[in-house]
């Protein structure tokens, strides 16, 4: 016959089986043990039931759940309890229970502890509560079971949404915010940090730290150099940290920290899941980096091979140097583009048209000097994130320019120049720009040189080969063009007086450098609108366009004090100058017969002077 005791037993397995069966909906740990609680309690007609702890550290029972929300464990008869078997205990007059410990494989214990209002709580007997003991332990094994298979079905179903979702998407913060989303759904109670060895932003929401490789933690280090999962302890702030490395099939690209509290050791079930989870981060991250360089390279590509295409049109040079300016600026980032040629011979330099302002001022010198010398010497690109030039410290005036890329010019080994790059932020251009703004220079030098090239070809066929004037015919088609184009014009034509004395007193060779002289004399008083050109022989040419009579009578007498005065040996010019408007319907014919026949009249009356259309004027 069976006794009371083993009645309740068996009331209380049942009861305890329908609440693990009967249960629809997903279970909860507190929840459930609450209702655990509530069956022993009415079942023994208890007047309260908790669940408790005993913390290692504190050397204290800690409830977990309890039946009565205002349950406390206080009275001193609680140090005499015996933690190793059902033991009475007292916390007061009206207070009298059980404590009831309930073994597992764990490092931590659980102990039942039922009370009520008198000592006929004390009726049931020690093999009663060992047995009750056991069928609780049973019911929390079977609870934790279900419940630790139920969350690994989700975590699972989490990972697999997870993985399809972060490689159906190469965008690298998509990848983060759903690694970080999916960890903070499954693990609530858990905070995280995302350490990245790579330069990500910070977005809102996304625990984004930069890793600092001079770190003292030896378990993040550990974890990012070896690739592999590391665990931290800390029995004083009573918590265990996880470092995951977000680990691709090329290398480490951070490392996911986790932090638990109230947890001496990470529990052991969530570890698997969120190396899984973590790995799964570390290819996505991988593929979306992937993604992103190949994306760069073609658009890289495609730049150097839409520049190439350009530069090799029939362009300008001035043309080609404004646009691969404009082209290192947009796609670069740079705030100021240089380029710099270097003449071979006597290594000096000159700033060509296309560069941006700064290069024109002589704040630029110093730079332009830095690059200078050292393209010169090592032949090599120049790469700085933190430049320092002694000039610009302290000195708030000048412009400071701490991010400098210069890349040198050079064809067939030979140095034609070379193109600095400059930002007033350090570190402004990465590694991968310096080396795009290489691969540009590199296949655009070609097109620089043979654009040089064809200009220097085009001008030394308009250019006089020993003056270094405009040739005749040159001359001849910007006067007919600007008598077509503008309102009017002055005409000059310049002869040296006797100057078949002077090659048969000093000979040929010295006739050429008085020629020479005159032409330099000629360039350093007109405009660069102006046109200087050798007519023939020993007589030379300056065309005014948009110029009145007054003012090209003004030029031509100062051209003729400045070769009496700067003439070595000394030497006089005559000069005859003729005059045009668009009204009067002039011809190219007339205005220069006019300035032949001004010019014959001034060496006929004395040479060394200026006459005008017939008109003696000096």
């Amino acid at each position: 016959m069976e006794t009371v005791e083993e009645r309740l037993i068996l009331n209380i397995k049942s009861q305890l089986y329908n609440i693990i069966t009967k249960n629809s909906c997903p279970l909860q740990y507190e929840p459930t043990i609450l209702e655990m609680l509530k069956v022993i309690q009415e079942i023994l007609n208890f007047h309260e039931a908790g669940l408790c702890i005993f913390n290692d550290y504190k050397q204290e029972l800690i409830i977990e759940v309890t039946t009565n929300p205002e349950f406390k464990l206080d009275g001193s008869e609680l140090d005499r309890i015996n933690y190793q078997s059902p033991s009475k205990f007292s916390l007061n007059a009206n207070r009298y229970g059980w404590i009831i410990p309930i073994k597992q494989k764990e490092s931590f214990q659980r102990f039942l502890i039922l009370v009520g209002h008198d000592k006929n709580t004390y009726h049931l007997s020690l093999s009663f509560l060992v047995t009750l003991s056991q069928e609780c332990l049973c019911f929390l094994e079977k609870l934790n079971f279900l419940i630790n298979l139920i969350s690994e079905q989700k975590r699972y179903k989490q990972l697999f949404r997870v993985t399809e979702k972060v490689h159906s998407t190469m965008n690298m913060e998509s990848v983060l915010t759903e690694i970080i989303g999916s960890l903070r759904e499954i693990y609530p109670d858990f905070t995280y940090d995302l350490l990245l060895s790579q330069d990500y932003k910070e977005h809102d929401g996304l625990p984004i730290k930069e890793f600092d490789y001079d770190s003292k933690n030896n378990a993040l280090m550990e974890a990012y150099v070896t690739g592999t999962l590391q665990f931290e302890n800390s029995s004083e702030e009573e918590k265990s940290i996880l470092y995951a490395p977000l680990k691709g099939k090329q290398g480490v690209y951070g490392v996911l920290q986790i932090n638990t509290t109230n947890s001496l050791v990470f529990p052991k079930n969530e570890v698997e899941f969120i190396s899984l989870l973590a790995k799964t981060a570390g290819v996505a991250m991988e593929n979306a980096q992937l993604y992103e360089q190949s994306k760069r390279l073609v658009a890289d590509l495609q730049l150097i091979n839409e520049t190439s295409q350009r530069l090799n049109s029939s362009l300008r040079l001035k043309d080609t140097m404004q646009y691969m300016s404009e082209q290192i600026i947009l796609s670069l980032g740079a705030e100021e583009v240089g380029f710099i040629g270097i003449n071979p011979k006597n290594k000096d330099i000159k700033v060509h048209g296309g560069s941006t302002e700064f290069f024109f001022t002589d704040w630029s010198r110093p730079y332009i000097d830095f690059a200078k010398n050292r393209v010169i010497k090592d032949l090599d690109s120049i790469f700085i994130g933190e430049f320092k030039l002694p000039l610009t410290e302290g000195n708030s005036s000048v412009p400071v320019y701490k991010s400098i890329m210069v890349v040198p010019m050079l064809q067939a080994n030979l140095l034609n120049g070379f193109v600095i790059v400059l930002h007033q932020d350090t570190y402004a251009f990465s590694f991968e720009t310096f080396k795009l703004l290489k691969s540009l220079i590199h296949h655009s030098t070609l097109a620089f040189t043979n654009t040089i090239l064809r200009e220097e070809l085009e001008k030394m066929v308009i250019t006089d080969y020993l003056t270094r004037l405009y040739s005749r015919n040159y001359l001849d088609e910007k006067i007919k063009e600007s008598m077509n184009l503008d309102a009017e014009g002055t005409f000059i034509m310049i002869d040296i007086d006797n100057f078949k004395v002077i090659n048969d007193t000093y000979g040929h060779q010295i006739g050429d450098e008085v020629i020479i002289q005159v032409a330099e004399i000629i360039r350093a008083n007109i405009r660069s609108t102006d046109i200087g050109a050798r007519w023939g022989g020993e007589e030379l040419a300056v065309y005014l366009p948009r110029v009145p009579l007054e003012i090209g009578v003004h030029i031509a007498d100062r051209l003729v004090k400045k070769v009496r005065e700067l003439s070595n040996p000394k030497i006089t010019v005559s000069c005859g100058v003729s005059h045009w408007q668009s009204e009067d319907n002039d011809t190219y014919t007339s205005l220069f017969k006019r300035a032949d026949q001004a010019l014959y009249t001034a060496k006929e009356t004395g040479k060394n002077k200026v006459v005008t259309q017939l008109k003696l004027l000096s």
